[in-house]
């Protein structure tokens, strides 16, 4: 992490802001596991009837496990996004096609008209992979030909500029004589 005082003309409220929210995704990732085993508190009957509200489990047999498959998805889904946000690797982009499978498969958790879980959600992130795949295998290529190779393309757009514009004032020369 950079050191907050190397920045002289952010306020006092951007660093403290900075803080809390490093400070609430530590809690987030801290917490996780009790998330997930949130699931062991909820009733094993169908229909949860509180003075709020009253939420039945229609398609499970019961809220317990309903909230096993629910937080089974979401736990590890808000991990991969914070996971993504934080991330400074040049390959980050990778971590959307699992956050789009977990995405996917708590869509069809909640979803009540759903026969199968866990099934058919390859098939939707497919395009997302189309997508994702190319643009990272693009910029490690860009990365293994500035770093490893020693291959700068912009250096090498600048020479052949610098190339064509002496060959445009040769061509011009040659023309008056």
């Amino acid at each position: 992490m950079k050191n907050l005082d190397s920045y002289p003309t952010r306020s006092r409220f951007l660093k403290h802001r900075i803080l809390s929210i490093g400070s609430i995704v530590a809690l987030l990732i801290a917490i996780s596991p009790y998330l997930y085993y949130l699931y062991e508190s909820f009733p094993e009957s169908k229909v949860w009837d509180t003075m709020l509200f009253k939420f039945e489990a229609q398609k499970y047999g019961s809220l317990y496990l309903y909230a096993w498959f629910f937080l089974g998805k979401f736990v590890p889904l808000m991990l991969l996004t914070l996971w993504f946000f934080t991330c400074k690797h040049w390959w980050y982009h990778v971590i959307l096609i699992p956050i789009s499978m977990y995405f996917f498969q708590l869509l069809s958790v909640i979803n009540d008209d759903v026969q199968y879980l866990d099934e058919f959600e390859i098939y939707y992130i497919i395009p997302i992979m189309m997508v994702v795949i190319p643009i990272v295998y693009f910029i490690r290529i860009k990365l293994i030909d500035k770093y490893i190779h020693g291959i700068d393309l912009d250096k090498i757009d600048a020479e052949l500029k610098e190339y064509e514009e002496k060959e445009k004032v040769q061509q011009k020369k040659n023309k008056f004589f």
